[in-house]
């Protein structure tokens, strides 16, 4: 770029994505005088889902303004909760996200998840086409234009990824009422409609069942209950909502 200079600085929670000598306040970027903020902020590192306000001379500007020499621009954080325009709140999690979407699953959270790679475009088609917000760790993912909304999963870790998400974005939770396997809904159902689907020790061990909707698979409280319950209960006491 050769054109216009302008004084940009961001917020501290965006030091992730910018480089080293721009975390710690204000320094200069060389603008070409015809592309937007919007454009000249992603060329500096920090994708537009994670940017909040763009502030010019300390008055808000909609991502579509071009910067003039010697303006000050400040890039805000997203606030939290994060509001997202559009009824249901639901997601979409990409290939390496897997663990987040059977938990965002198991606390009822719309969690629609490719485990194969179907490539970044199919992906943000897949958002748009849904209305969905886009999770992902993937920078490139998140900067491509047909996104519907979409953020950045900060952590590597399943059980920050979930602090995070429910922390940004405070979706409605209602544990026990998806399938962790398919997103389907739950629902109770009759031991005798589904004994043909249960082991035998599962058949003589335990009396009460949900299956889903979509792919007919059954749940009920198994060996591994107290270590899913735990999961929810922790959800629940940080962030609220029902238990089904």
């Amino acid at each position: 770029m050769n054109g216009p200079e302008i004084q940009i600085s961001f917020a501290p929670a965006l030091a992730l994505f910018v480089a080293a000598p721009r975390r710690a306040g204000r320094t200069a970027a060389v603008t070409d005088g015809v592309s937007t903020l919007g454009h000249v902020v992603e060329s500096l590192g920090v994708p537009l889902t994670e940017a909040g306000e763009l502030l010019v001379d300390g008055r808000p500007v909609p991502t579509s303004h071009v910067p003039a020499a010697g303006e000050q621009v400040h890039v805000t954080g997203v606030p939290r909760p994060q509001h997202v325009p559009g009824a249901p709140l639901r997601f979409l999690l990409d290939v390496h996200l897997g663990t987040l979407a059977r938990r965002l699953r198991l606390l009822g959270v719309d969690a629609a998840y490719q485990s194969e790679d179907i490539g970044d475009p199919a992906l943000a088609a897949q958002s748009a086409r849904e209305r969905r917000v886009m999770l992902s760790r993937d920078r490139g993912l998140l900067r491509r234009r047909e996104l519907w909304a979409g953020a950045y999963v900060y952590s590597d870790r399943p059980d920050d990824q979930v602090r995070d998400v429910l922390e940004r974005f405070a979706p409605p939770l209602a544990p026990w009422t998806r399938c962790t396997a398919c997103n389907g809904e739950l629902a109770e159902a009759d031991k005798d409609a589904v004994r043909g689907r249960l082991e035998q020790g599962t058949e003589r061990t335990y009396d009460v069942f949900a299956q889903c909707s979509a792919c007919g698979r059954v749940y009920w409280r198994g060996a591994h209950h107290s270590r899913l319950e735990a999961i929810v209960d922790e959800a629940l006491r940080e962030f609220g909502g029902a238990a089904a």
